[in-house]
């Protein structure tokens, strides 16, 4: 089968354990806009971006290293269990210490000590997942990995419905009744998170297997090799997390008063959910390709290979940006019905951007991961990482969530610029810079005139998507074809 095809085959079934978790996730932010004003939402928000950071601290860039290792070593089942004892020893570690120390933990994330066990509970669930995930992802098994991400997701969505919408119906109508007793009123960050904790718990037990189908054989010299792999990667991912998330942190440190700061929070994190579609793509695209880079690492001239998908995912990407713009109003009203909630708008074409320009950096940075040069990810994403602080702080005080708006689009441009600079100095791929500036700078230009120029008018944007999109098929369309429908043995 062609490999450019089998990539997007399996994008698209990665993207389905991707699509379908966030669209819930998506109607989730309709059930909790519904049952929590924006200050409550707020304080959830916060919670899951603390969720964020310490969730690649408990990772510790094993999954890459994973990655790395099962396809360069020979003995893979080495690699296999010595990734099974380390991630299995330093999750049981976290957690003993973090329940012992619970009342600690909870003050340092601001939450009670009910929600602060539910987070721990969570937390050491999903690390646990880490390398059965990342095993079913170097084994080429996306159908697997898509159907266990999808039901866990599934379960997490349906106990919110009934946590948040069902339980407080039953227990109103009937106050003698079994509904009543064990409905708490003012409880819907806690049924949040219990949802949670339940999904995760079906997600590891789906997966476990790996666990008990392993001879436990442990290479010292295996995994300190695997950990100088991963420290960077680490590094990275939490320079990368501080982009993503912090935001929300500083918001809350920086605004006052609280209940202020809070709502802007819900408003802010309710609207950057519309970002998400660029998200999920790239997220997608990220899943499907990153083994393939590896896998095609050795073969004969891989930079061109490489060249051609960062093309596709540019002209991809572009389709999605112009897409989410044209159909904003469509796409609030639909998904963030309480209108306490749309002054926060303004800030989607800059995070949707900044999405984007996020997309193309994970595309280039396959120049450090299969040099081993994964050190210059940690510095890319450090760099990002002090923008995203500075701004924030610097901005925060006087334009509030749009200087976290700006600082994440301009950090993570930071980051893509400096990926393509370094990487031709390391490790030259011919990228076709011509069609990529084209494509998105197209529709970037149809997008400014869409949101701005006639105001969301649907009709318009409606035109210029079918322009743009015409434009692609008639200068790439026999490529596509190609791509998708040819098929080599």
């Amino acid at each position: 089968m062609n490999p450019l095809k089998k990539l997007f085959q399996q994008t698209f079934i990665y993207g389905l354990a991707t699509v379908l978790p966030r669209m819930i996730s998506f109607i989730l932010v309709m059930i909790h806009t519904g049952a929590m004003m924006p200050n409550t939402y707020g304080d959830v928000s916060l919670v899951f971006a603390w969720f964020a950071i310490f969730n690649v601290v408990l990772a510790y860039g094993m999954e890459t290293a994973f990655f790395r290792f099962f396809h360069k070593e020979d003995d893979k089942d080495l690699v296999v269990s010595t990734s099974l004892i380390s991630i299995l020893l330093s999750t049981i570690s976290f957690a003993t210490i973090a329940f012992l120390f619970k009342n600690t933990f909870s003050s340092l994330l601001e939450v009670n000590p009910t929600i602060g066990a539910l987070i721990i509970g969570i937390l050491a669930l999903d690390a646990l997942t880490v390398v059965p995930f990342a095993w079913l992802r170097a084994k080429e098994r996306p159908i697997k990995y898509s159907i266990v991400k999808v039901v866990s997701v599934a379960i997490n969505f349906g106990l919110n419905i009934f946590l948040l919408i069902t339980l407080p119906k039953l227990a109103n109508g009937n106050s003698e009744s079994y509904w009543a007793k064990i409905y708490i009123e003012n409880f819907q960050p806690e049924y949040v998170f219990i949802a949670n904790l339940v999904a995760s718990a079906v997600a590891l037990l789906w997966i476990c297997g790996l666990y008990f189908d392993n001879s436990y054989r442990f290479s010292k010299i295996l995994l300190k090799k695997m950990l100088k792999y991963a420290l960077p990667v680490m590094i990275a991912g939490i320079a990368f997390t501080i982009n993503e998330v912090v935001d929300r942190i500083l918001l809350s440190k920086l605004i006052s008063p609280e209940n202020v700061a809070k709502t802007e929070i819900g408003m802010y994190s309710a609207c950057y959910k519309l970002a998400a579609f660029m998200t999920l793509f790239g997220t997608a695209f990220r899943l499907g390709v990153e083994p393939f880079f590896f896998s095609h690492a050795e073969t004969e001239n891989p930079q061109k290979t490489y060249a051609h998908i960062t093309t596709y995912f540019v002209i991809i990407g572009s389709v999605i940006f112009l897409g989410v713009l044209v159909f904003a109003n469509p796409l609030k009203e639909l998904f963030i019905r309480d209108e306490a909630y749309w002054e926060a708008m303004k800030i989607v074409p800059i995070v949707l951007l900044a999405s984007f320009c996020l997309g193309i950096y994970h595309n280039l940075s396959v120049w450090y991961k299969v040099t081993d040069k994964t050190r210059f990810g940690a510095y890319i994403s450090s760099i990002g990482a002090i923008l995203t602080l500075l701004i924030n702080f610097i901005f925060i005080p006087k334009y509030g969530y749009l200087a976290s708006a700006w600082a994440t689009l301009i950090a993570y441009g930071s980051m893509m610029c400096l990926s393509y600079y370094l990487g031709r100095k390391h490790y030259p791929i011919p990228y076709n810079m011509r069609k990529i500036f084209f494509y998105s700078f197209i529709a970037i230009g149809f997008a400014l005139i869409s949101f701005y120029g006639f105001n969301r008018n649907l009709i318009v944007g409606s035109l210029l998507l079918l322009v743009f999109l015409g434009l692609i098929y008639k200068l790439e369309g026999d490529k596509l074809k190609k791509i998708f429908l040819k098929s080599e043995s």
